[in-house]
């Protein structure tokens, strides 16, 4: 659901692409922060002059390479990726919709790039994108999650935490048993917001101990956030 609701977040950027004069332009972060270990989908909506045939576009070869001209993404299926980067990434974008987003896993300290998509169209011209990096700003620790808590006769306790990555978004725990609900919403072009609520009824040895939400990232990364619950 989340992933679907972000791909309609990029539709709207496709018309504006679409409805705009024709350039060789891309719609791209400058740069995304992600945990190390973890995975990022880097969104990219690309733009091209109108071809003065009137033939229309059939083939379209997209990829996305890094600074050292190396192929680390392509719509083509049977192209032979480096090692480094062979079954860490994934082409998400439909290149005939103008879309040419990217998904890349089990992010390493040397992926900070910078990453420029490159399209080719056989029936046209090609063209790179070089003047629309994308860098990546690598965090070794992930940022402790955002813990709130009310208590009344219920105890209702919320866990939010950002991420990169809408297709595998972080697995949030409590340390106490009861009603869980979780939800995800974008909170712009490249990140997400999770958030896990937790409601319970409470008993007097619940109280003045310590509640734990713990956040498993993409990579196995573990982060903690605790309170203390009083009357």
């Amino acid at each position: 659901m989340e992933l679907k609701l972000w791909f309609s977040f990029l539709l709207l950027h496709v018309i504006h692409a679409q409805s705009s004069k024709g350039q060789w332009s891309a719609n791209v972060p400058t740069k995304i922060p992600v945990l190390q270990g973890s995975c990022v989908v880097i969104p990219c909506i690309y733009n091209y002059p109108k071809p003065t045939s009137k033939r229309p576009l059939s083939r379209w070869r997209g990829f996305w390479m890094n600074n050292k001209k190396k192929v680390v993404s392509t719509n083509l299926p049977k192209w032979k990726l480096s090692e480094e980067y062979k079954k860490r990434t994934q082409f998400l974008g439909d290149l005939k919709a103008r879309n040419c987003t990217m998904l890349l896993d089990g992010v390493r300290n040397s992926d900070v790039g910078p990453f420029y998509f490159r399209i080719e169209m056989p029936q046209y011209r090609s063209f790179s994108y070089k003047k629309y990096p994308v860098t990546i700003d690598v965090k070794r620790e992930p940022e402790p999650p955002s813990l709130s808590v009310e208590v009344n006769d219920k105890v209702t306790a919320s866990c939010s935490v950002s991420h990169s990555c809408p297709t595998i978004p972080p697995q949030i725990s409590w340390s106490q048993s009861g009603f869980i609900t979780r939800r995800s919403k974008r909170l712009n072009s490249w990140k997400w917001e999770t958030v896990s609520t937790l409601i319970f009824l409470p008993r007097p040895r619940d109280f003045n101990r310590p509640l734990n939400c713990t956040v498993r990232y993409r990579g196995g990364k573990l982060v903690t956030s605790s309170t203390i619950l009083r009357v």
